[in-house]
């Protein structure tokens, strides 16, 4: 445990305490009456309730769609899985800026529902919903999924051997088996839609404000810091409580598993009612998923002068996007890898070994870290952005003008992701298996290699594959740390999306574009990734 909790010490609890100290101390000492103001404005609680609703009804409704989602990729084989996988990842790593924007285009005025049948739904919560299912549909298939793949069928099938119906079996056998990492799933996709921004920021619009929003806008419009600390510290109060309750949940419903290689679970559909099932899934992907992704493709390629190439052109040259970069917007991509590269390392390293460290149950110490571990998901990224530029700016910790700065932000949000999707996997290791090696002779180390790495590895892949999609798309830290020289690709989209004309509005888009496709061809390579024991990854 000691290299996460450095990690966190000094990257997260430092920096975010630095910020709520500014806001809530003066020179007349801590100023906790401000807390009780902040809280009684009535503003301040329909932003609390709506936020807190909305979270809940998005983690519902993407639990219901994507459910479907994860049992199919996990059972079934079908020509393309490897591409379509890839494919529903992709809106995982987009902007919020940008997802906001195509959802305009789709749903707002003449997009395509006011176009095909005189329906608006901008300033609408559903618009809101349907954004949040679109970037969270991933989670749950990856999480959910990865786990369902690696459960023996056979234990369903002797069920229903016994009498059990299909539902029955389902129910008692494969979702107790589930719970852990649907409940994983349902803790991801609501920290991330109650501390949503960009998505509520654009199709909300002035009805509708999260937490998030609402400390964006005290801190860098109306400067009111004091109100944005008090904020900050309940979401991250309501975070870890509801972290909290899920650790004991998820710890109740723990259970040692029989987990098989992928490559024997799944199968081609058989009969109607599950080829059925099938078109269902490729038809949401398809409209949930594909349909605003053409919007931004399309929409990169339509200049003023018709379709063409010209908004990939300006992006070539520094100048032509009225000075906003002091470098070719195009060099966004470059510094992205680089920086996502080095995030996923960071992340491996740290979330691999708190996961290892969260499976030995060495207490309520170790137990409670496993909450605070996804802490950072629901902290304000505005926050933290602000305290890595006034704590991180004194020597041995001055990193203002360090490029391993931005990688270490991005790295503090993938961290949740990697221990996320390896611990389910790790705590179903059958202890036995372990103990089994040890009486055999096998060193502590040894017994890891042989008996936990060949059943994790696959979790591994996947942990690496949500750490690198979480660190190219990160935005709220990384725009104010990001060195004007060295955008990334989200950075450049934001800055070209905040200057008006339409030149600069089309190479967001064009950069936006790569920007899916580069996403999508990284996690096309590790779908192909083939391992010894682990199958299909």
């Amino acid at each position: 445990m000691a290299v996460p909790v450095a990690f966190f010490a000094v990257f997260f609890a430092y920096p975010v305490s630095a910020i709520v100290g500014r806001g809530l101390k003066t020179d007349d000492g801590w100023q906790f009456g401000r807390i009780g103001e902040v809280l009684s404005r009535p503003d301040i609680l329909d932003v609390l309730w709506f936020t807190t609703w909305q979270a809940l009804a998005s983690t519902a409704l993407t639990l219901l769609i994507a459910l479907p989602g994860a049992y199919v990729f996990a059972r079934f084989d079908f020509p393309g899985k490897q591409v379509l996988r890839a494919v529903v990842t992709v809106p995982f790593v987009l902007p919020t800026v940008v997802v906001g924007t195509a959802f305009l285009a789709l749903l707002g005025r003449g997009g395509f529902l006011d176009e095909l049948w005189g329906v608006r739904l901008d300033t609408t919560v559903w618009a809101i919903l349907l954004a949040h299912v679109f970037f969270n549909y991933a989670v749950v298939v990856r999480t959910v999924g990865g786990l369902w793949s690696q459960l023996d069928p056979r234990q369903e099938e002797a069920a229903r051997v016994l009498g059990a119906g299909r539902f029955a079996a389902w129910r008692r056998v494969t979702l107790p088996a589930l719970g852990p990492s649907v409940a994983a799933a349902a803790l991801m996709v609501f920290l991330f839609t109650f501390t949503s921004f960009g998505v509520v920021q654009i199709l909300g619009g002035p009805s509708y404000s999260t937490l998030e929003v609402e400390v964006y806008r005290q801190t860098a419009q109306l400067l009111d810091l004091p109100t944005a600390a008090v904020l900050t510290m309940v979401q991250f109060v309501a975070v870890g409580a509801i972290l909290a309750v899920h650790a004991v949940t998820v710890r109740r419903r723990e259970r040692a598993l029989k987990l098989v290689d992928p490559a024997q679970t799944s199968r081609r559909p058989r009969g109607a009612g599950q080829w059925a099932l099938l078109g269902g899934v490729l038809l949401t992907a398809l409209l949930l998923i594909l349909l605003p992704l053409g919007v931004l493709v399309e929409r990169s390629f339509d200049g003023p002068g018709g379709y063409g190439l010209g908004y990939y052109e300006a992006l070539q040259s520094a100048g032509g996007s009225g000075s906003t970069f002091l470098v070719p917007p195009l060099e966004a991509v470059g510094n992205s890898l680089r920086y996502a590269f080095v995030a996923t390392l960071i992340a491996l390293v740290v979330g691999g070994l708190a996961a290892a460290a969260l499976t030995r149950r060495a207490g309520p110490l170790v137990r409670g870290f496993d909450a605070l571990l996804m802490l950072p998901l629901g902290v304000s990224a505005v926050t933290v952005g602000f305290g890595f530029l006034i704590t991180l700016d004194e020597p041995p910790l001055d990193l203002r003008t360090s490029w391993i700065l931005v990688p270490l932000a991005q790295a503090l949000v993938g961290v949740p992701f990697v221990v996320r999707t390896m611990l389910p996997v790790l705590r179903a290791v059958d202890d036995r298996l372990r103990e089994a090696a040890a009486v055999l002779g096998a060193s502590p180390l040894r017994a890891w290699r042989e008996v936990d790495l060949p059943l994790v590895r696959r979790a591994v892949l996947v942990a690496a594959g949500f750490a690198f999609a979480v660190s190219l798309g990160e935005f709220g830290a990384t725009v104010f740390i990001a060195r004007p020289d060295n955008p990334t690709l989200p950075v450049a989209v934001a800055r070209l999306l905040g200057r008006s004309g339409e030149l600069n509005y089309g190479q967001a888009m064009a950069l936006s574009t790569i920007l899916m496709l580069v996403c999508a061809v990284s996690l096309l390579l590790l779908e192909r990734i083939r391992t010894d024991r682990s199958g299909e990854f």
